[in-house]
């Protein structure tokens, strides 16, 4: 059976990428003002939407899920063709996309009886979530079969993390994102906090008192994490994540690299911009890496 993947905006790949892979997006929707809604990617680009931030430091933007109507559109289009649908979706602590893409299944399963239309909640988000799509591709590039393909998916997206830092928690609170880390809310100004996504939820795992040692920290807890699942990076996908400074990005992902070196034999790790369903809860300055088995390991 041929099948097409979907994923939910929350993926941050950058449209090359989707549009090389043959990757269908739906789209987060962003505003400054609460009122005029842009489709990320189409309307405002990510760029753009880092520099708003930047230049309006007391604004907090929001973002919105895509509709019922967003999804029923991309999975008529797919379904008209024969094809099944692999539709991965933001996990459901954070958004509702998840729901409106199973409301969107029923919807074009009442016309469409023969449809087949699998919904997965990725219990990830952002970069990491870009990286799952590109696993899930790489399987059916490989030609495994829908069905096993599903089934290895739902196998590998608990063994994601991402371990990462912010600029300022102003935006997780405005958000409405702290949960976890309230503690930290009412730590002394100027701390940095380090987090980390796991089970579809943000938990925090220290905090330091100036970017280059909270980077640091964050690279030194990939190992931590490696060293306690008694695993290599070798058989994970794994990336940089950041939002503003791409400068920031490359000098980091050296570090990272160089820190692999002792226990790993990556040579390369990319370089992936967050998006705005994230950055809205981050600010313009989150970076960190994320990391998933690959599907094809067993």
């Amino acid at each position: 059976m041929e099948y097409e993947i979907v994923s939910d905006g929350s993926c941050d790949l950058a449209p090359d990428v989707t549009k090389e892979k043959g990757i269908k997006v739906v789209p987060f929707y962003v505003t400054f003002d609460g009122m005029n809604y842009k489709k990320e990617m189409e309307e405002i680009g990510v760029r753009e939407f880092y520099q708003q931030m930047v230049d309006k430091k007391n604004i907090f933007p929001k973002s919105s899920l895509p509709s019922v109507g967003d999804y029923i559109s991309i999975f008529t289009e797919i379904v008209k063709q024969g094809k099944a649908v692999l539709c991965i979706c933001i996990t459901t602590k954070f958004s509702g996309s998840y729901n409106s893409a199973c409301n969107a299944k029923e919807a074009v399963l009442e016309e469409y009886p023969e449809a087949v239309i699998t919904v997965i909640d990725s219990q990830i988000n952002t970069v990491l979530q870009g990286l799952f799509v590109l696993e899930a591709v790489k399987l059916k590039e490989a030609g495994v079969p829908y069905e096993q393909a599903i089934e290895r998916l739902e196998q590998i997206k608990e063994t994601g993390r991402i371990f990462f830092t912010i600029g300022s928690i102003d935006y997780l609170k405005a958000g409405g994102r702290i949960g976890k880390l309230m503690g930290l809310a009412g730590s002394t100004l100027g701390i940095k906090p380090l987090i980390e996504l796991k089970e579809g939820e943000i938990f925090p795992f220290g905090i330091t008192r100036s970017r280059e040692k909270s980077k640091k920290k964050v690279i030194e807890q990939a190992k931590q994490h490696f060293d306690k699942i008694k695993d290599s990076p070798d058989h994970y996908s794994i990336c940089v994540g950041y939002g503003y400074d791409y400068d920031e990005a490359v000098r980091f992902r050296d570090e990272l690299l160089e820190s692999m070196k002792d226990y790993s034999n990556i040579e390369e790790i990319p370089i992936f911009q967050i998006g705005a369903t994230i950055g809205v809860h981050t600010g313009p300055y989150p970076i960190g890496l994320a990391l998933i088995r690959k599907g094809d390991m067993g």
